[in-house]
């Protein structure tokens, strides 16, 4: 084994004791035993890995079926008969290896925070990238492919342990600006390739007064920084409700003089609002560079940015007005609770009266298996992509946004800047 820093980052940390190992250094094949297993039902990947476990490999049982956790967030509601059977089969490979299944309570990596499976200190794999926004609880959260199989069969995970990049904020957000613009900022002041390899960490200490909502849209989003996760440093204490949490870990930070690469600041003063333009999530405009274009529907939700404080930055801006005749505005909470919550404080109903269409939670819309644009329109979503064919037809545009731009957008059909609306 290498020698070891006299420091280590809390990825370090958490690698090291899912590994049983006393530390480990970027660069170095470890072999680690995740906290948490997690997966969504998806045609091609889940049934696919169900039948291997069975045919191929003779998995009959889970050792530690605790571990695991699946989610039927897709496909919700099945417009097919083939989707609800990939539903039933979802429903009996879980119960036939007692794995805890949510079915309907929304988007799973919104869930997997509500139910207790962030918790700090711990390190979970999914096949899908967005699972990091568990970052945002100082918990690791790893994307992976070509080890989903290993992580089911033996519960390990085989991979290098990377390198830190950290971002420390200062000041305080202007007004109508937001996490997604702060984001934008990030991707700008890194690059999109600028952490490639690494896990992007933001210090508890330093936020600028950013929510934890704000965080899980950081850290969700953060693969677009080259990123293989991301996490925040706990100033003291943990991040999450002892009440919630899935299993209890030993609280974890960086130690002091740890090495990151780049290491920045970034002022939240300074942010403004911004865009990204198709095709790619790293193309970020400042909004102004695009205002009056044509646009013809607009998507509020995803796991990026369907949470309570996203529902409520656009209901303050359309509360008591009506959106452009001939817009659609899907509204699309990124949970069940959510959902409730919202509806609860009255911030749908501001949203219904302006005229929103809301649907319950599901990762349709963002994928485009509902909503769906024809040749030649363009959307505003706060979503998790705009490549070409996102949301319907390949020939259509999605301009990545915040809500509180999304709203004022709706109000006149044309993008617009949410500073200049009274």
């Amino acid at each position: 084994m290498p020698d070891h820093p006299r420091v280590h980052t809390i990825t370090e940390k958490i690698l090291a004791r899912a590994a049983s190992l006393p530390h480990v250094t970027p660069g170095e094949e470890i072999t680690f035993s995740p906290d948490f297993v997690m997966a969504y039902e998806l045609r091609g990947i889940t049934d696919k890995l169900q039948a291997n476990l069975k045919d191929r490999l003779g998995v009959a049982h889970l050792r530690t079926p605790e571990k695991f956790v699946m989610f039927i967030d897709h496909r919700v509601p099945p417009r097919t008969p083939d989707e609800e059977v990939m539903h039933q089969s979802t429903r009996a490979w879980s119960a036939q290896h007692a794995v805890k299944l949510y079915e309907r309570d929304g988007i799973g990596h919104q869930v997997a925070v509500e139910t207790g499976y962030a918790v700090p200190g711990s390190v979970s794999v999914h096949f899908d990238n967005h699972i990091m926004q568990i970052g945002a609880y100082g918990a690791l959260g790893f994307g992976i492919r070509a080890q989903l199989i290993q992580a089911f069969s033996e519960e390990r995970v085989t991979m290098e342990v990377p390198a830190s990049a950290r971002v420390r904020f200062s000041g305080a957000l202007p007004d109508r600006c937001g996490a997604r613009d702060v984001f934008h900022s990030l991707v700008q002041a890194i690059g999109p390739e600028g952490c490639a390899f690494k896990v992007l960490e933001f210090d508890d200490r330093h936020l600028g007064g950013l929510s934890r909502e704000d965080l899980q849209m950081i850290t969700g989003m953060a693969m677009f920084t080259g990123a293989v996760s991301s996490i925040v440093n706990p100033g003291s204490g943990k991040l999450a409700p002892a009440h919630l949490a899935k299993k209890e870990i030993a609280s974890l930070r960086s130690d002091d003089g740890a090495s990151y690469e780049p290491d920045l600041w970034i002022d939240l003063s300074a942010v403004t609002p911004t865009i990204a333009i198709p095709p790619t999530p790293a193309n970020i405009r400042p909004v102004e560079d695009f205002l009056g274009i044509p646009v013809h529907a607009a998507y509020l939700g995803s796991c990026a940015s369907g949470r309570l404080s996203d529902l409520r930055a656009a209901a303050g801006i359309l509360a008591g007005k009506r959106i452009a005749p001939g817009f659609s505005l899907h509204v699309v909470p990124s949970s069940q609770a959510i959902f409730s919550a919202a509806s609860r404080d009255g911030t749908l109903q501001a949203l219904i009266d302006a005229g929103a269409f809301v649907s319950s939670p599901s990762c349709d819309y963002c994928s485009g298996h509902a909503g769906v644009m024809s040749a030649g329109q363009r959307a505003v979503s706060t979503g998790t992509l705009n490549v070409p064919g996102r949301m319907g037809h390949t020939d259509s545009e999605i301009y990545l946004c915040s809500p509180h731009i999304l709203a004022a957008t709706a109000l006149s059909g044309r993008l617009a800047d949410p500073r200049t609306l009274a």
